[in-house]
């Protein structure tokens, strides 16, 4: 049976300043372990720590310029276009443009502050 998701729940985000997390599908909103979906909010001169997660996290981004730093690089993933970083590669995001970014993240299997090792 089709199940309705009526609204996100908003979860608090890592990073320097606020950024707007709106999870549909996940641990907190709908119970999920295997996925979760997200769409995702951050302002111009956002960014958050490293992490190495244990999921495969997958994002389109909607509007602005989502930067994703790893270890072999920076890419500029632009609205329009998207991303794939692997679980066990360390990454960074970040939106350091003034209008900041929109995207939506797909993490499998789900999203979890014990699985995403954040840097320190």
């Amino acid at each position: 049976m089709a199940k309705l998701i009526p609204q996100p729940t908003v979860i608090e985000a890592a990073g320097n300043r606020p950024k707007l997390i709106e999870e549909f599908f996940g641990r907190v909103n709908s119970k999920t372990d295997a996925v979760s979906i997200a769409r995702m909010r951050s302002p111009g001169g956002w960014v958050e720590p490293g992490q190495t997660p244990e999921f495969d996290e997958y994002t389109v981004v909607l509007r602005g310029e989502l930067q994703v730093a790893t270890k072999s690089g920076t890419l500029a993933v632009r609205a329009g276009q998207a991303v794939l970083t692997p679980k066990g590669e360390w990454v960074q995001y970040s939106t350091p443009h003034a209008d900041g970014a929109e995207y939506i993240a797909v993490c499998l299997p789900a999203f979890s502050p014990s699985t995403v090792h954040r840097d320190t």
